[in-house]
């Protein structure tokens, strides 16, 4: 029993001693720290118009897109598409019904956004927006109606240049410089989602040279930002905080069809390029360097595999194993940027290379070539211009020699390798280029046929209705 209180005097000893050591040592000792916000300092990391900064922090207007918005949601339009469908329906036949071949046409109706890039009437928006419509009818921001002409159309690029007539000029958004838009820099982007119109929403820049696989086009650059963009935002514009157009808005990256995070855009310069070209030719101009890229290297830059001009008289500044490393020194770091770059560019243009080359960097000036082969993806033949011999032996101003085919409906039908396009949808074809682009963006395999006119191997004038 002793033993038991001795063992309890102790512990109640050792707990009073303990009790008293931490109030000696820590109790009296323990403050909390407040931090006033006013004391942290906010340093200006990049150029953006819309931070400005003092000594006491940052002031009241670092993200006042106000002006940004208000030049840019008049010149945003909404873009209502309307195209004649055609659908199968087998229980006509038995009824009787319709016109009697199991097929019936119905109207169907999109929506999308175009930007005015003109105060006389030009309106950019992108080709999946206006695609095998029958009529276009805009809508500007005063609720004004305007039926809209299709100029002309790249699909390639998934661009469109549209044009309505008005007597007053109207508000538009300039053009800005694509190439100097930064990571990280705030952008707007104004269209019509779900028909919702004059919608802004702002984010930054996430990356730049942005290539889709399974984007159904052959863009590989878009501007990536987190701008929130939905269905209907399509042809809509991506702005700076100065209210310029950095971008045409064309995609989104989504499982659900409604935005997740992320949002593509087809960058200014080469919208303008398209615009351009539609312009003054009809048809996109493509550049090229007249070169193979060699898809094995991997690190910072472009490899140059095989070098060559097509029309073989001139000789490339450029070398086999030149890894391309600037542009008119924009950096590129990989394939998708150096595609932009061209992809701005017209043959004819002149641009400053710089390449690694045995391990030093060397500038060229190179020339930049047409490209003089056409690929169809619709019809999966490759095209090229005439030559002045054969404009002359056929009595043509212009047409589509048909290279190589490897679609086996036309093969079925008698088109072969050699043939000649000289229409298409009873348009006269003048270019390997014009004929690439009617058909790539005619209504061919929405159950329309595809009319072309071609002379064959012995000079003859053959006409096919291919469906």
């Amino acid at each position: 029993m002793k033993k038991f209180f001795s063992l309890l005097g102790i512990a109640v000893l050792g707990g009073a001693i303990t009790l008293g050591g931490y109030k000696m040592f820590f109790a009296d000792t323990l403050k909390v720290n407040k931090s006033s916000l006013n004391s942290m300092q906010a340093v200006q990391a990049s150029y953006n118009p819309s931070f400005n900064t003092n000594s006491s922090g940052i002031s009241a207007d670092v993200i006042d897109f106000t002006v940004a918005a208000e030049k840019t949601v008049h010149s945003v339009v909404h873009v209502k598409n309307t195209s004649i469908r055609t659908q199968s329906n087998p229980l006509d036949i038995f009824f009787g019904n319709g016109n009697g071949n199991g097929t019936r046409k119905y109207e169907q109706i999109g929506t999308g956004s175009g930007v005015i890039i003109s105060p006389d009437g030009y309106i950019v928006t992108n080709n999946h927006v206006i695609e095998g419509s029958s009529d276009l009818q805009i809508t500007l921001n005063n609720r004004k109606k305007y039926k809209a002409e299709l100029i002309g159309a790249d699909k390639t690029n998934d661009i469109a240049l549209l044009k309505i007539d008005v007597e007053e000029e109207l508000p538009y958004t300039p053009f800005a410089n694509s190439d100097t838009i930064k990571i990280g820099e705030w952008v707007l982007a104004v269209g019509n989602p779900y028909n919702l119109t004059s919608t802004v929403t702002a984010g930054i820049v996430s990356a730049k040279g942005r290539d889709l696989e399974g984007n159904g086009n052959n863009i590989e650059s878009f501007i990536q930002t987190d701008a929130a963009v939905n269905p209907g935002n399509s042809g809509g514009a991506l702005v700076n905080t100065r209210g310029e157009l950095v971008g045409i808005n064309t995609a989104i990256s989504s499982k659900t069809g409604s935005f997740i995070g992320y949002s593509f855009a087809v960058p200014s310069n080469i919208a303008k390029k398209i615009v351009n070209d539609l312009l003054e030719f009809g048809a996109v101009q493509e550049a090229i360097l007249g070169i193979s890229v060699d898809m094995r290297y991997t690190e910072e830059g472009v490899k140059v595999g095989d070098v060559f001009y097509e029309d073989g008289e001139k000789k490339s500044q450029l070398k086999s194993g030149d890894i391309i490393k600037s542009i008119n020194d924009i950096k590129i770091s990989k394939f998708s940027e150096l595609k932009g770059q061209l992809t701005s560019k017209r043959p004819g243009e002149f641009v400053d290379v710089t390449v690694e080359r045995d391990g030093e960097l060397v500038k060229e000036k190179i020339l930049l070539n047409k490209k003089s082969t056409y690929i169809s993806r619709v019809l999966g033949i490759s095209l090229k211009d005439l030559t002045s011999e054969e404009k002359k032996k056929y009595d043509l101003k212009g047409g589509a020699r048909i290279m190589e085919n490897s679609n086996k409906n036309l093969s079925y039908y008698g088109v072969k390798k050699g043939f000649i396009i000289t229409k298409v949808n009873k348009k006269t074809v003048l270019t390997a280029a014009e004929a690439k682009s009617m058909i790539d963006n005619s209504n061919f395999g929405n159950g329309n046929p595809l009319y072309v006119e071609v002379i064959n191997l012995q000079g003859e004038i053959e006409r096919y209705g291919i469906r």
